[in-house]
């Protein structure tokens, strides 16, 4: 009884294995191909609008004016269009771009630290490290419009 079950088994596999293959090879082939210059503008694309709705949903986590976020704004796009060109830059070890990010990141906001309070450059700080939770700004949004949409109605 055991040899049945562990033979079906088998052959089961060896079946399942050889018919995944035989797909790759007949009606999925799978082609290596570098992307065309349209593809390459459509994710570029892509990448700038999901990157301006980024900095538009921290910004509104700010208590800056309209005058200040705008500066914010502009000082946040700068330092991701700098970070993007320092990792395209090709170094010799990891470290060096490391270390080059690092001094980007302490730099960058200097001039901005007088405009602003303590309180929105922490925020600046945490969103450079990776530590701003867009979900929880987006549920926020969502929240509000339901409550502005229930007061209309009332």
């Amino acid at each position: 009884m055991k040899r049945i079950v562990l033979l079906t088994f088998a052959l089961i596999l060896g079946l399942n294995t050889y018919a995944q293959g035989r797909r790759d090879r007949m009606g999925n082939p799978v082609i290596n191909r570098e992307p065309t210059k349209e593809e390459i503008a459509k994710y570029e694309q892509k990448v700038e609008e999901r990157k301006d709705e980024y900095i538009a949903n921290f910004l509104t986590t700010l208590e800056a004016d309209d005058f200040q976020k705008e500066i914010i704004k502009q000082y946040l796009n700068s330092y991701y269009d700098a970070k993007s060109e320092l990792l395209k830059t090709r170094y010799e070890h990891t470290l060096q771009r490391d270390e080059a990010i690092k001094k980007l990141d302490e730099s960058h906001f200097k001039d901005l630290e007088e405009l602003i309070s303590k309180d929105d450059m922490s925020k600046i700080k945490d969103l450079i490290k990776g530590e701003f939770d867009e979900k929880e700004v987006k549920k926020k949004k969502k929240k509000k419009r339901k409550n502005r949409k229930k007061d209309k109605d009332n």
